[in-house]
């Protein structure tokens, strides 16, 4: 009965839902390539075909069947064209990120996205499609606040958001905590292993519990309702405001963002920026009074040196007036530029469209999130697409140099659980017009086996992640990534 009262209110829902609009299942013509020199982000189109035809079941070769130099080209190339427009541009933190991906094998897994996908372009497409979160792994899950400003744990970067087979998450997941417990944990094999599988376990139990309840439209885990492992981190998350911008944000005035390595105040911009925060503001239905003041923008800064994959990047902190008037209780708004997600081309969407940019990304986060951060949206900046979000005392990652065994595997359930709450929500409030949860369920069945698969996958994508992390540092202590056009052979 539940089933079934489910099944009618979604298509009520549905029916109550604005048309969508679906992209042309016919491909667009492609450009002729050269094949000796390309300029950097061209290979887009052609790894879009290749996803393709290998869908289609047409016998070609996957970057996965490379070897030796070849595959040293592609993972050069990959890296070039993921991230042309920095290198062409000279972006603050590009330099940063490559030598982080250089320095840690688990920096390089997180950083190079593309890489892992153009791997597995095509693969999957008769699986149920949902909407991937896209860059799954241990340190894309944590404490954020939600519409209320309560913290509630959670996925929480949807920068890569897309539509796809829902497996493309759980494979990126798993090979995430597989090297993530080796280069955070330093683990045997084996318990790496078993963690790899409790994660796919939790995302199983995850469904499960949704497919009988129902509860994906409100259900989220909170201080009250999480795991102990989980409840840890809320307790260590919970910062005062007033300390926490003390620490982080404020000059010695309370009334403007301080100098720093990280912070670089354009305090001449805030005028620019007011109009892009009321404009927000007004799209997502935010009005003045309460905890937003007067949503009077204070000052305005560059910041610098944050993410991992993103570094490089362009982003903004904002900072308003609390209603204080005093700065103990400021608001910090994030700008940062948006990006083509790395799945786009390579994963199999159906019919399915995710949107385009800060758009595509602010959806992703209303469709995942129940009830999720007010302020997650789109601006455009210098013609360029930001994506929005509150910064907030208490938004917090696990710290995984921390985590012993019995703590991974508890985190890896709980992430499990938490991406399966994502994916329910893709029939809830995405494009999906069935029921996902029982669709995908019957699809892992028998899911004994399903889970050895994705265990097994992992275990030979880390493999590969380490090489090409040799293959990488190589290149880059050879000075290969500081040109605008390469050559492929």
């Amino acid at each position: 009965m539940a089933a079934k009262a489910k099944s009618e209110a979604k298509q009520a829902n549905r029916s109550a839902s604005p048309k969508r609009t679906r992209k042309s299942a016919k491909p667009p013509e492609k450009p002729a390539m050269n094949s000796r020199q390309t300029k950097l982000g061209s290979r887009h189109d052609a790894y879009r075909e290749l996803a393709e035809r290998y869908a289609s079941g047409a016998a070609i070769a996957l970057p996965t069947m490379l070897s030796g130099h070849a595959r040293r080209m592609h993972v050069r190339a990959c890296v070039l064209d993921d991230h042309a427009e920095r290198i062409d541009t000279h972006a603050q933190g590009t330099q940063e990120k490559f030598d982080a991906l250089a320095d840690d094998l688990y920096s390089f897994f997180r950083g190079t996205a593309l890489l892992f996908y153009r791997d597995i372009a095509g693969r999957d497409a008769a699986r149920p499609k949902v909407l991937l979160l896209g860059d799954v792994h241990p340190g894309n899950f944590g404490v954020m606040p939600n519409a209320d400003n309560i913290p509630i744990f959670s996925v929480n970067d949807f920068d890569e958001v897309t539509y796809g087979p829902y497996s493309w998450d759980i494979k990126r997941g798993a090979t995430g905590f597989l090297l993530a417990t080796k280069c955070k944990g330093s683990m045997k094999h084996k318990k790496r292993r078993k963690v790899a599988r409790a994660f796919v376990n939790g995302y199983i139990e995850g469904l499960r519990h949704f497919a009988r309840h129902a509860t994906e439209s409100r259900d989220v885990f909170r201080m009250d309702n999480a795991p102990p492992i989980i409840r840890a981190l809320f307790d260590d998350a919970m910062t005062p405001r007033s300390e926490w911008l003390a620490d982080k944000h404020h000059d010695e005035t309370r009334k403007g963002f301080r100098a720093s390595d990280e912070l670089q105040p354009i305090s001449g911009r805030v005028a620019e920026f007011q109009e892009l925060i009321e404009a927000l503001a007004k799209r997502n239905g935010i009005e003045p009074g309460g905890r937003f003041g007067e949503l009077r923008v204070k000052d305005v800064a560059l910041r610098h040196g944050a993410g991992c994959a993103s570094l490089g990047l362009v982003r903004y902190y904002v900072m308003v007036e609390g209603p204080d008037g005093d700065g103990s209780d400021d608001l910090i708004i994030e700008m940062k530029r948006a990006r083509r997600s790395a799945l786009d081309g390579v994963v199999p969407t159906g019919d399915l469209d995710p949107g385009d940019r800060a758009e595509r990304i602010a959806a992703g986060q209303r469709i995942h999130l129940p009830h999720g951060d007010v302020f997650f949206g789109a601006v455009e900046i210098e013609g360029h697409s930001y994506m929005t979000r509150e910064r907030a005392p208490f938004r917090d990652d696990m710290d995984l140099d921390d985590l012993d065994y019995d703590g991974w595997r508890q985190y890896a359930e709980a992430c499990g659980h938490s991406l399966a709450l994502a994916h329910a929500r893709s029939d809830e409030a995405g494009a999906v017009d069935y029921d996902i949860e029982p669709a995908i369920l019957q699809d892992m069945e028998p899911h004994s086996l399903f889970v050895d698969d994705m265990v097994c996958f992992a275990e030979e994508a880390a493999k590969r992640v380490k090489s090409d992390w040799k293959a990488f540092g190589r290149d880059y202590a050879k000075g290969a990534f500081s040109r605008r056009v390469a050559r492929y052979d």
